[in-house]
């Protein structure tokens, strides 16, 4: 009796995958795709039809599946075990099944009814195996020479003291390297909690999300705090700026600055990266000398004395000035800043985010140079505006829709120059009313000059953009060995497309040996109303992180049966590799996709061993273009001119832009398949060196494990070590020691800047999609870590700062010398 029913149960659910695959796979057939899952399909129903007269035909025909599908898939992608779980992980657990007693039996013993099953189940579980000892590494040794390589081995860059970080980037330069050597390779696993500390500031109601009504409204602790002397400085997502006794983590003042509202109910993203220190010049009056500088999200900047963290009266209006000025009508939520504004030579730099793809007569993306004491405007450097930089008055407005700011401004002091990153004039993927002005300036690094405003030069990294490849986060400077032997001052420009551009900072001309050639990409599809560039620059001679493209055998998913739906939404699809242009009413394929290869966080660089380091995650997304009156027609998505507030129903920068005064709305979303796993399979995240004197990649790794991202966006899973989805940076020290959080599962690594391999890591209580820091202080190398998690990615919330030492005690609270 159990034997039948099992049998039968076997039968039935058996008929069902089946004919889930033959209907699918007949379907992808159709579409051009692979064969296989219509024939499995069609194979399983036999099997499902004969197990109920014939169990013996039964077993013989599934077992020949397996044996097939094994032979194909090691066809398709031969021994790489991510893509060869999907094919074959679930027919060998329906063999495995099968070999129970009570399923399939002819009557004789069980080895001579399972025989040739067990066979089967066997070489595909054999083949797996073999395939869990494959390496998805570059694997490489940066030389002995060049691990010990240091200038004046402890002396500050740009005056600035070595125990201290005083820059979101350490320095104005942004190479995130720390000059303590205190951690080492050899020690580091020796390395604890010294301190932990909770800000007080957690995610509300409605914040956080990544789907549902608030979805695109993130909650998210991004944060890199700056060290002066003995005290930490840093923000929190809903803009208090904060105080923090580097030894104990105790908090010494915390000002909150009160943003509205109605600004932070509308605002997508709820965020502050970090803060910025500046000494007023000692030949100018002032009672508030050491400034903290801090964004509020009501579009304000706030300056406060860095000893007691009151406002600077004497700055704008009583300690604030309003980003509002000179933009016009600026609905909620349109226009606010995260990273933190860049000061020096008595300039307050700043530009700001602007709401991405909401209309085309959106805020100005203009940048403004404000008098770092007094808070007024010193120019503004405007890229519609004839002459571009100039000083608006009371009631004149920047030019409306011009490619932003967004990121990390870094900069050159001696030369007096500042570098910005630039995005694109909105919307992002549709750029039909964009203006000759529009396409000069975006996605470019943009050199000012940091007095006057003056643009020096401009370096644009991709023509006329119809894909949000926006530059985010500003260039890291490097002095490199030129031709003759000669130091030429250089920086290095990531982008989202994991290419990286190796620049003269003083001219913008790619630096020589570092060319750059233009080449032909993917045309077909652009919408009639607008354009595509033929071509676009690559660096030929760095190393990129920039993905292959994309193939169906890359299709990926948890099982057999997802994996094909993602194969047909491939065929679905309009896909030419990267670069293909958004199609009108047909989903095109973006990848890489908005959310960068290297995102914000840019890369660090150890200027001593000239090795440059980058994180890089690999998620593709869709987009579709469709005309609006598909929604406009039937009141679907309200109609809007720009007028007072945006109309309650809008859509969101993750699923449906609205792309007011344009033809078109646009689809945008990450590519999952049903069970909301990626249909690009792992390697999901990566670390990677690369040595910028012989532009090769050293070494690079997977980093992180799906532990805490699980099917449907779960917690919980095992930690599979495909490498994993990261938004944040890491940083490098003299000790030879890197260290990242980033990724999705939760953790603070320290790595090996030798090899690349993992020497220590801590679990960390809440996402850590920061960029860590390191300071000295009572005579002990501290390293801290914000972790309080990333709406985008899903991570665990929180609001947490967390700062450790070898021996897990904190310093003298001295301020180290």
């Amino acid at each position: 009796m159990i034997t039948s029913v099992f049998s039968i149960v076997t039968s039935i659910l058996m008929a069902l995958v089946g004919l889930f695959l033959f209907l699918g796979g007949g379907y992808l057939l159709v579409l051009g795709g692979s064969w296989f899952y219509a024939l499995a399909g069609a194979v399983m129903i036999g099997a499902a039809l004969a197990g109920f007269k014939s169990p013996k035909l039964a077993l013989r025909l599934y077992a020949g599946l397996l044996l097939f599908a094994t032979l194909w898939s090691l066809y398709e992608v031969g021994f790489n075990i991510w893509n060869l779980e999907v094919r074959l992980l679930t027919l060998v657990g329906i063999g495995v099944w099968m070999l129970l007693p009570w399923v399939w039996r002819q009557g004789g013993t069980w080895l001579a009814d399972k025989r040739e099953m067990l066979g089967a189940v066997g070489v595909g579980a054999l083949a797996l195996v073999v395939s869990c000892f494959t390496s998805y590494s570059i694997d490489g040794t940066v030389p002995a020479d060049r691990m010990a390589a240091q200038e004046a081995a402890d002396s500050a860059a740009d005056g600035i003291p070595a125990g201290d970080w005083q820059a979101y980037g350490r320095t104005m330069g942004g190479d995130r390297y720390s000059p303590l050597g205190q951690i080492t390779t050899a020690n580091v696993g020796h390395l604890k909690r010294a301190w932990l500390t909770r800000t007080g500031d957690v995610q509300q109601i409605g914040e956080g999300t990544v789907a549902g009504p608030d979805q695109g409204h993130e909650f998210n602790l991004e944060v890199t705090p700056i060290k002066v002397g003995d005290t930490l400085y840093m923000c929190t997502p809903h803009s208090w700026v904060m105080a923090l006794d580097a030894a104990t983590g105790k908090v010494k003042w915390k000002f909150d600055p009160q943003p509205a509202k109605a600004d932070q109910e509308k605002n997508v993203y709820l965020s502050c990266r970090g803060v910025t220190y500046y000494k007023i010049p000692d030949e100018i009056q002032t009672s508030c000398r050491t400034r903290i500088y801090s964004p509020v999200a009501d579009v304000r900047i706030v300056a406060l004395d860095a000893e007691t963290g009151k406002p600077c009266d004497d700055f704008g209006d009583h300690g604030f000035i309003s980003l509002r000025q000179y933009l016009g009508h600026v609905p909620h939520g349109f226009h606010f800043v995260t990273s933190p504004p860049l000061v020096a030579k008595n300039r307050l730099i700043t530009g700001g985010w602007i709401f991405d793809n909401q209309a085309n007569f959106e805020p100005s993306g203009a940048v403004r140079g404000f008098d770092a004491t007094t808070g007024a405007i010193a120019w503004a450097w405007d890229a519609g505006h004839t002459p571009e930089t100039w000083t608006p008055g009371p009631d004149d407005v920047l030019t409306r829709d011009t490619p932003n700011a967004w990121g990390v401004y870094t900069a050159d002091p001696d030369l007096g120059l500042v570098y910005i990153p630039t995005g694109n004039a909105p919307p992002d993927n549709w750029g039909g009313s964009r203006r000759p002005f529009d396409d000069a300036t975006s996605s470019a690094t943009i050199a000012l000059d940091i007095v006057t405003g003056e643009r020096r030069w401009t370096y644009q990294t991709v023509h006329h953009d119809l894909w949000d490849m926006d530059i985010p986060s500003g260039p890291s400077m490097v002095d490199l060995p030129g031709p003759s032997g000669e130091m030429i001052p250089a920086l290095v420009q990531s982008t989202k497309r994991g290419e990286f551009f190796v620049l003269d900072r003083r001219t913008g001309q790619p630096v020589p040996g570092y060319p750059v050639e233009e080449r032909k990409v993917p045309t077909a599809g652009i919408a009639p109303d607008d354009r595509v560039s033929p071509t676009q620059p690559y660096p030929t001679a760095m190393p990129s992180v920039s993905p292959p493209d994309l193939k169906e055998t890359d299709m990926w998913g948890a099982t057999l049966l997802d994996q094909m739906i993602c194969r047909i939404q491939y065929r679905q699809s309009a896909y030419d590799g990267q670069f293909t242009p958004p199609h009108i009413g047909k989903t095109t394929i973006v990848y890489p996709a908005f959310y960068g290869v290297v995102d914000w966080q840019g890369i660090t660089i150890d200027p001593q061993r000239k090795i440059m380091l980058a994180n890089a995650s690999y998620l593709p997304f869709r987009i579709k273009l469709d005309h609006r009156q598909t929604l406009e027609g039937p009141g679907t998505l309200p109609k809007w001119n720009g007028q007072g507030e945006e109309p309650a129903a809008k859509g969101d920068a993750l699923s449906v832009s609205p792309d007011y005064g344009t033809p078109y709305i646009a689809y945008t979303n990450p590519w999952l398949n049903p069970l909301q796993i990626p249909c690009k399979g792992p390697v999901w995240g990566t670390l990677t060196a690369i040595d910028l004197v012989t532009k090769k990649i050293v070494w690079q790794h997977p980093v992180g494990t799906t532990r805490d991202t699980g099917p449907f966006r779960t917690h919980d899973n095992l930690p599979l070590p495909t490498g994993m989805y990261n938004i944040g940076g890491n940083i490098v020290t003299k000790g030879g020691v890197v260290f990242m959080g980033a990724t999705a599962d939760d953790y603070l690594r320290a790595f090996d800047l030798a090899t690349g391999k993992v020497i220590w890591r801590d679990r960390l209580p809440a996402g850590g999609q920061a960029t860590p820091m390191s300071y000295e202080i009572g005579g002990k190398q501290y390293v801290l870590i914000a972790a309080g998690g990333h709406g985008g990615l899903g991570t665990r919330s929180g609001d947490y700062i967390i700062a450790y030492t070898l021996d897990g005690a904190p310093g003298t609270g001295a301020t180290a010398q």
